[in-house]
């Protein structure tokens, strides 16, 4: 799909080798431009990651730059000279990916992916109140905002072959975190009116990770049903009494005395009679499974997920989507260094434009440039978080999104509410469902109705592109499979997003992030070393949210060039995959299972959190290198603790335990956003844990203008996050207020065609309205 597409990557480590892996998995010329001795994941481990992360691709050594005026997109992980790039290559993309974006207070701070956790909020969510903070395993801030930077990329590209004008997409790891390793504190907290929290406010679910007779399971229980029928599997249907257990907060402070029930039953019984009692109930639920495991596991057998490297030495995960009529690209072996010099013969690009669309149309410039998914509509069958994501992501990129839900079957997060079901329209007070269905028209279409799929019908012949998000047999059931949809309309796109594919024995499961999480093996490398696995929180839904919008527009650019509707099967399981590939590629390698070990990690030495004077006040260290080793020592004054044998990494990390001790012991004497400025004066990585529902006020994320304010009519004025990357032409992504329920059912069929009548009997009888029916 993107055939004769030019990339050159001058990045390294995973974000930016991630987003060009994605970018040639399509099928784009990706040249990686590496300086002697090249990217350091070359040497990290078997070599296996940076195999995975950069087949496909050739290999130069030089400048990058050399080759931008030649190009279509540039991945760069420092700044640069956009205006000269486009006095040479007007349409080039240009995509610079940091810690912390181009500008602001904080752009120049050291950093780390582990203090990047702190700062986001992540770390200071995960854990018991009598533990420290936990951080999640497996450098994930690093996968996610690899993610987003390939469809800023992608997006920013489409528009440029339109228009033939280029884009600066301006990638802020620490924004691409706060908006994915967090479930939206801070609009939780400002919903419910601030309350006040002790400390960071870190719990863990309950119940969650279990233990069985023969090793751990996972289970999901976000919704009342799915809590009572949790009951009825462990053979309590007795606590359906109390009154608390059904409330999440006061079951946490609960845990030991409800997860000692829990575990009566779960540890009597194996894993897989857990999770046949699981499924007679349709509770979602899951193994824990990890490197050496999950490439046994059913569901991914039965579809080939797993297939060999291009060099045969190790498994990887396949291309986690399936465009229809589109083969997907072979891998090939990862290059040598430098071992394409002399052999990149591209000639300089011209500047190129369809001519498609004119300057009238929405989000439009003076220079032609619009909005990448301007004229473009999509219908948005979708629920929960991993799909509307997704669509919030295509809508705040130009897209018309109509948002499908019906009275009796509303989008579950509307009930995730900060509202009692006293309270009026206490549904339109979901802060999940805000902050992922910004920027959509909503519509009440009942598809089990002859009236409500005639309405669909309708729709979706004037659309562009139709997505849902439910397990396979629901959109069959309603009568819009593949067939009758590209029956309906031969250019239409229909995304499907099972969590776990089209096909299988797990087909018709149901699965949430915390089943992915265990499936994939993220979960294996987050917790204690001496401790259970602990679930990430967060990462899964907007991982598989922005592989699934990625996937679309290849479809849009696939369409663009030769017409015709595609299927595109994204499964979120296998998006996940990818992003934890780093546990397989190496256990099947070299035979190497990597693990937990709490807030350390393989890279830095030492890497943790420390206690500071206050209540619950922590923040995160993490020694990249001895030069920042040499310059904390210094800082500290050379105490005698600080050995000479502390002076490599070798030695650091095997003296970790006691390094921890003392310097916990210096830094719980000082507050901790004075250790923080200090140590970063010295260049050392490091930030203060901060409570999640405080991340809106980080100033490098206001700088950025991550949180524009939602004017709603129900709720009032709350700031939400938007997309964590910027265009250098887009002053805001927030164009519209998340829908009320059918807040659109009378423009919308008005454009369809229903006269005012005809409206009208339809809010009579019941079939379109505000207020969801049975609750």
């Amino acid at each position: 799909m993107l055939d004769g597409v030019r990339v050159v990557d001058s990045t390294t480590e995973i974000a930016g080798p991630y987003c060009s892996k994605l970018l040639a998995d399509a099928g784009a010329d990706v040249v990686k431009v590496e300086r002697p001795p090249g990217d350091p994941l070359r040497h990290w481990g078997s070599g296996a990651l940076f195999e995975y992360l950069n087949s496909s691709k050739r290999s130069v050594r030089g400048d990058a730059l050399e080759l931008a005026a030649s190009a279509d997109i540039l991945l760069s992980e420092e700044r640069v000279d956009t205006a000269a790039l486009w006095a040479e290559n007007p349409a080039l993309v240009v995509v610079v990916i940091t810690p912390f974006g181009g500008t602001g207070p904080w752009s120049d701070h050291p950093s780390t992916e582990f203090t990047l956790q702190a700062a986001c909020g992540s770390i200071g969510q995960r854990g018991l109140p009598d533990l420290p903070p936990l951080s999640a395993g497996g450098r994930l801030g690093e996968w996610t905002s690899g993610t987003y930077a390939a469809l800023g990329a992608i997006a920013a590209h489409r528009e440029a072959v339109r228009s033939g004008v280029g884009e600066l997409v301006d990638v802020a790891m620490l924004d691409c975190m706060a908006v994915t390793m967090v479930t939206y504190p801070s609009v939780f907290a400002s919903f419910a009116g601030r309350p006040k929290v002790a400390g960071t406010g870190r719990t863990i679910e309950v119940p969650s990770i279990e233990p069985t007779r023969d090793g751990y399971f996972v289970v999901t229980t976000n919704s009342a049903q799915q809590f009572q029928d949790f009951l009825l599997m462990i053979e309590r249907p007795d606590l359906m009494d109390d009154p608390d257990l059904p409330q999440v907060a006061k079951r946490f402070r609960r845990r030991e005395e409800f997860l000692s029930a829990v575990h009566q039953y779960t540890a009597q019984h194996t894993t897989a009679e857990v999770l046949e009692a699981a499924a007679l109930l349709r509770i979602p639920a899951g193994p824990l499974l990890n490197g050496s495991t999950v490439t046994e596991f059913e569901q991914f057998v039965a579809r080939s997920v797993f297939v060999p490297g291009p060099s045969r030495r190790f498994l990887q995960p396949r291309i986690p989507y399936r465009v229809s009529g589109e083969a997907p690209r072979p891998f090939e072996a990862a290059p040598d260094l430098g071992q394409h010099d002399g052999w990149i013969d591209w000639a300089p690009r011209r500047v190129r434009a369809s001519g498609a669309g004119t300057d009238a149309e929405r989000g439009v410039e003076g220079d032609g440039w619009r909005l990448p998914l301007a004229g473009v509509r999509i219908v948005d069958c979708t629920a929960w978080w991993a799909g509307p994501i997704t669509t919030a992501a295509l809508a705040a990129l130009g897209a018309d999104v109509i948002k499908v839900e019906s009275l009796t079957r509303p989008d579950n997060m509307r009930f995730a509410s900060t509202r009692p079901p006293s309270h009026d329209r206490w549904w339109e007070w979901g802060p999940i469902f805000h902050a992922a269905n910004i920027g959509k028209r909503g519509v009440t279409f009942d598809l089990s109705r002859s009236e409500g799929a005639e309405m669909l019908e309708r729709l979706l012949r004037t659309a562009d592109i139709l997505v849902e998000n439910f397990t396979p047999r629901v959109m069959e059931q309603f009568g819009f499979d593949w067939d009758r949809v590209h029956a309906l309309n031969d250019e239409l796109i229909m995304v499907r997003m099972p969590a776990f594919g089209l096909d299988g024995p797990w087909r018709d499961r149901t699965g949430f992030a915390q089943t992915m999480e265990c499936l994939t093996g993220m979960s294996w490398l987050t917790g204690f070393a001496e401790g259970p696995p602990v679930l990430v929180r967060g990462a899964c839904d907007p991982l598989a949210g922005m592989h699934a919008a990625f996937a679309t527009i290849l479809a849009l650019i696939a369409r663009d060039r030769c017409g015709g509707g595609r299927l595109v099967e994204a499964a979120m399981v296998e998006a996940v995959l990818n992003a934890a590939a780093e546990q397989v590629v190496e256990y099947s390698s070299s035979g190497t299972l990597l693990g937990r070990d709490g807030n350390r990690g393989p890279y830095a030495a030492p890497q943790g959190v420390y206690p500071c004077a206050g209540d619950d006040v922590w923040i995160a260290v993490a020694v990249a290198s001895d030069e920042q080793w040499r310059s904390l020592r210094a800082l500290l004054g050379s105490p005698s603790w600080m050995r000479n044998d502390f002076s490599v990494a070798a030695g650091r990390r095997a003296a970790h335990d006691a390094i921890d001790r003392e310097l916990s012991s210096w830094t719980r004497r000082h507050p901790a956003e004075e250790i923080v400025q200090m140590f970063l004066d010295a260049g050392v990585p490091s930030a203060v844990v901060v409570p999640p529902r405080d991340i809106a006020a980080n100033p490098q994320l206001r700088h950025r203008r991550l949180f524009e304010v939602e004017h709603h009519p129900i709720t009032g004025d709350h700031e939400v996050p938007t997309l964590p990357f910027r265009f250098s032409r887009v002053d805001h992504w927030l164009r519209s207020p998340s829908p009320t329920l059918g807040r659109d059912n009378d423009s919308v069929l008005e454009e369809l065609g229903y006269s005012p009548a005809e409206t009208r009997r339809l809010h009579e009888t019941g079939h379109v309205g505000a207020v969801p029916t049975g609750i």
